[in-house]
């Protein structure tokens, strides 16, 4: 399927796109509201800062008839102005709730350092703008709002609704303050030592991965680069020489990632940091009942991490629910596929997302006994039908169906049929294989199909599909590899010294055509080359047809990433008693 591109400040702004009846809050019915631009003195960690809003209030709501309210702000590198966020405001207060969007922290006029969505910074500081919701606190202006339902004094009914760096301020605002009702997180991360630089062995937790250093970069850029956006910046947004507009630790982990050395102390600082600020480190404070939506065409924050958030938060009886839609960070943000949210085009009735965090909030802020949907439903690309696109489920599939890996290059279906054989592959010191360039869309280049250079890689290819076969979440492989070199060397203290390679799974159509499906990869350093280790492959949703094949590949580099340090030459043994699995989540 072709893969759409966006522009950068679209990525970064994480536009917004996205079978139930519905009803809106009473004021819906004229969509008419006024907007007052506002400004809140907030202390976020060690600075006093400014935070800039828009106070939509919907035409017949005041202190006698009071609505509930929507919180959210923008996604990075965006403000309160941008298409995705001006438009949830919109969007709301014409459906009759009262919307509070706002500028984040370090983002358009609003104040203070870039902190990653921090609990103890991002949380607090929208913690406050709660306050104002709930009547306990002014604008700067000493404008108040004494119209938004209250559960009881000084708290507000209020959900909050956004993508991306909007999605995760969400649980960290949960986190510090139970005031909030209802979460919708959009295309957001679960742990940023995963999505910046991802090692999907399992074990390996404390083994850093392969540095995603294109989309890292271009974060990194956006944020250092503020005063092109913003001129005459607020003195609370300016760091030091060293670090500009970022919280110090932030550049501190961008410095160590660019650097492609992981020292024993040093990387236990970058993993500790960014995991303090991400939701895996907080999620067991967050009660909020939580709608979770990912996107399948997203290389910078996969399925995976909603589908960790997702099981956390369950497993600790938060009210939650998943839907895996299709446009991410990666594609269809600009031309969201048909019957999908385009929150800028204001589709919430129809269209299944919309319709889902429609029935989402009815539920949970104006306390109506709706369906609020299926516990989990994602978007099948292959269905024509816009109404019926997504699919439901009571859980997300597990692995359900085992292949095996033979001596031979084949992807075979019982172990009887591996092959005694083995074969070698090595690394180049430059990438050789090309799975996406992050920011190809950004600066108008077309991105080369996937590929990867004879020589630095193993592929092992099943025989054609007897029928359909569907593919819903995340493919799980162990492999054993032999790798003397990297043997010697994994010990030396420094991690960038043990063995890097990337793991996929490509759709062979009969005519030798590949699909990597959303150019998705799996990076791994594996934590110990002497045993074998499990690789989990980002979530998928894709359908291989009959006839087709499915390869799974493992190559020595992907030039979306850092990869090996020196030249590693790598050995797959197989026998029929000892081999590599690959298992697929497969439905129907």
């Amino acid at each position: 399927m072709p893969r759409s591109r966006t522009p950068l400040a679209l990525v970064l702004g994480a536009t917004l796109t996205a079978p139930l009846a519905l009803t809106a809050p009473a004021a819906a019915a004229t969509g008419q509201f006024t907007v007052t631009a506002v400004k809140f003195t907030v202390r976020a960690g060690d600075r006093t800062c400014t935070v800039d809003a828009d106070l939509y209030r919907p035409t017949g709501v005041d202190s006698a008839h009071p609505a509930p309210a929507v919180l959210a702000t923008n996604g990075f590198g965006g403000s309160k102005s941008d298409g995705s966020t001006d438009a949830i405001g919109k969007a709301f207060a014409q459906r009759g709730y009262v919307s509070l969007v706002y500028s984040g922290l370090g983002f358009g006029k609003s104040g203070c350092l870039i902190s990653l969505d921090d609990p103890a910074i991002d949380g607090v500081a929208a913690a406050r703008l709660i306050d104002f919701l709930g009547g306990s606190r002014a604008a700067d202006d000493g404008t108040k709002a004494d119209f938004v339902t209250l559960d009881a004094p000084g708290d507000p009914r209020v959900g909050m609704l956004g993508g991306s760096y909007g999605g995760a301020v969400q649980l960290a605002t949960a986190a510090v303050d139970q005031r909030l009702d209802a979460l919708v997180p959009m295309i957001t991360w679960n742990d940023l030592a995963y999505s910046l630089d991802p090692n999907n062995a399992i074990p390996g937790g404390s083994v850093p991965g392969a540095f995603k250093w294109q989309w890292a970069n271009a974060f990194y850029l956006a944020g250092e680069g503020q005063p092109l956006l913003q001129p005459s910046l607020d003195p609370s947004r300016i760091n030091s020489l060293a670090c500009l507009h970022f919280v110090t630790k932030a550049c501190d982990t961008v410095r160590t990632l660019n650097s492609g050395r992981y020292p024993a102390q040093q990387t236990a600082e970058l993993l500790t940091y960014a995991r303090s600020v991400s939701p895996v480190t907080y999620l067991n404070r967050v009660k909020a009942p939580t709608l979770l939506v990912q996107g399948q065409a997203d290389s910078l924050f996969n399925l995976n991490e909603a589908t960790a958030t997702y099981k956390t938060l369950k497993a600790q009886g938060t009210p939650t629910k998943m839907i895996w839609q299709f446009w991410g960070h990666s594609g269809g943000l600009t031309d969201p596929a048909a019957g999908e949210l385009d929150l800028v085009q204001g589709n919430l009735e129809t269209s299944y997302v919309g319709r889902r965090i429609l029935a989402w909030f009815d539920r949970y802020l104006g306390k109506k006994n709706v369906d609020t949907g299926p516990a989990f439903a994602y978007y099948r690309d292959w269905i024509t039908d816009p109404n019926g696109t997504y699919a439901t489920a009571d859980r997300v599939p597990a692995p359900s169906r085992t292949l095996y890996l033979s001596g031979d290059g084949k992807l075979v279906d019982n172990r009887r049929k591996v092959a005694r054989g083995s074969r070698t592959y090595t690394n180049w010191l430059v990438p050789t294989s090309h799975s996406e360039s992050s920011l190809a869309g950004a600066i108008g280049v077309p991105d080369p199909a996937p590929y990867d250079t004879r020589g630095t890689y193993l592929g092992w290819t099943s025989e054609p599909l007897t029928r359909t076969t569907d593919v819903v979440g995340a493919p799980r492989a162990t492999l054993r590899v032999v790798s003397p070199k990297a043997e010697r060397t994994q010990h030396s203290g420094d991690a960038a010294d043990k063995l890097v390679l990337f793991a996929k799974l490509y759709d062979i159509a009969p005519d030798g055509t590949k699909t990597l499906v959303h150019r998705l990869v799996a990076p791994v350093r594996v934590p110990d080359v002497s045993k074998s280790f499990t690789v989990t492959l980002p979530g998928i949703v894709h359908r291989y047809e009959k006839g087709h094949r499915l390869r799974f590949v493992i190559a020595a580099s992907d030039d979306a990433y850092f990869g090996n340090r020196g030249i590693k030459p790598v050995t797959v043994v197989s026998s029929p008693e000892d081999t590599g699995v690959i298992q697929l989540p497969v439905t129907g």
